[in-house]
């Protein structure tokens, strides 16, 4: 069995741009940001304002919230907001290679929080967050509350440099319809220890693009992530990406491929178990519910018109969420978790050319 921090025998290893916040020569940032953004749509970013000490923390409740007791994690199950907890098997990500089961990882949701009486409380992805009772996590809320809003500020500094990428001016993405009043989704994840298998259809996470602006993954030092920088090659190509204590993984979504005409790419991705437990945190960024998504004026001319129409940010999300989740209806209080195939309707909203969902 592998060893923690043992790079993987016999497989890539892909080398990513490391973005430095704290950089103060922010044509280079911009520089490598590009780069590694017209390269495989991922890259490193440190020295992003959040400490260690804290960020540990973080991962020290995660994995406190994982070891409860299955009848205790199921009183927070996600609701119809996706918030709170999904169970083993809730998502399946890449039906055409996942055979009759979905991914062997489970995870936890916590959204922006809007109270119950907020007029944008009706929307899809707003409302109340789910928690877990204080007298069995003391101060889990807490700190998840504040790795969200802190995680936020990461992903606008990152939207600047992108901005500035694309030839746009640094505040595009801060305007109100857009990261002013985000969808910004954070999920904890745990992968038990499941040895992948490939051959047999089975993952820790199945082959899928994100379907947002970008993402933000904090990792503990297991190797897991897979990237395949063409997915049209026969054969694919699997590189890992090596974990990066103190840094965030990022990589874009398919809303920017989208917004950049296909300039930046948003891409393909899936988590391989090797037996060992491993823990991870994801912060999805998405703009608004009534942002326009549309391609932006940098990225078309006459020769290169938009390759996709407008779309409402809201509207997509949804239906990206409702295409790789299974119906609520099957969970009961009287049977376990088993989740065939049927249970995870598709209807099409492809907008890029590869799968599209969010998990890492």
């Amino acid at each position: 069995m592998q060893k923690q921090n043992e790079t993987p025998a016999s497989t890539e290893i892909s080398f990513l741009n490391c973005i430095d916040l704290s950089n103060p020569d922010t044509q280079q940032s911009v520089s490598l940001l590009k780069q590694a953004c017209l390269d495989c749509g991922f890259f490193y970013v440190t020295n992003h304002g959040i400490s260690q000490e804290f960020m540990e923390e973080v991962f020290s409740q995660s994995r406190k919230f994982f070891e409860l007791p299955s009848s205790e994690k199921m009183k927070v199950l996600r609701n119809e907001k996706h918030r709170g907890y999904t169970p083993v098997l809730d998502e399946l990500l890449d039906p055409d290679n996942q055979i009759h089961v979905g991914d062997y990882k489970e995870g936890y949701y916590v959204g922006v929080e809007v109270p119950e009486d907020d007029p944008e409380a009706h929307k899809p992805f707003y409302g109340p967050n789910v928690w877990p009772e204080d007298g069995i996590l003391p101060g889990w809320r807490q700190t998840m509350e504040k790795f969200h809003q802190q995680a936020l500020g990461v992903a606008r500094a990152v939207a600047r440099i992108i901005a500035l990428a694309l030839d746009l001016e640094a505040d595009f993405f801060d305007k109100p319809e857009m990261l002013g009043h985000p969808i910004a989704v954070m999920r904890l994840l745990h992968y038990a220890g499941q040895i992948s298998d490939p051959s047999k259809g089975l993952y820790g996470a199945g082959a899928h693009s994100d379907y947002g602006l970008i993402t933000l993954l904090a990792t503990d030092d297991v190797y897991g992530l897979q990237i395949c920088k063409d997915k049209d090659a026969q054969p694919q190509v699997w590189e890992f990406v090596a974990p990066l204590k103190g840094a965030f993984i990022v990589n874009l979504g398919d809303m920017l491929e989208r917004w950049s005409n296909c300039i930046f790419k948003s891409t393909l991705h899936r988590v391989l178990g090797n037996g060992q437990e491993r823990y991870s945190i994801a912060y999805f960024v998405e703009p608004s519910h009534e942002c326009l998504v549309e391609c932006l004026p940098t990225c078309k001319s006459e020769k290169k018109p938009p390759k996709f129409p407008p779309i409402k940010c809201g509207t997509y999300l949804s239906q990206r969420y409702k295409d790789t989740h299974a119906n609520l209806n099957v969970y009961n209080k009287s049977s376990k978790l088993s989740l065939p195939e049927q249970h995870f309707k598709s209807t099409s909203l492809s907008d890029n050319c590869h799968q599209s969902s969010q998990i890492q």
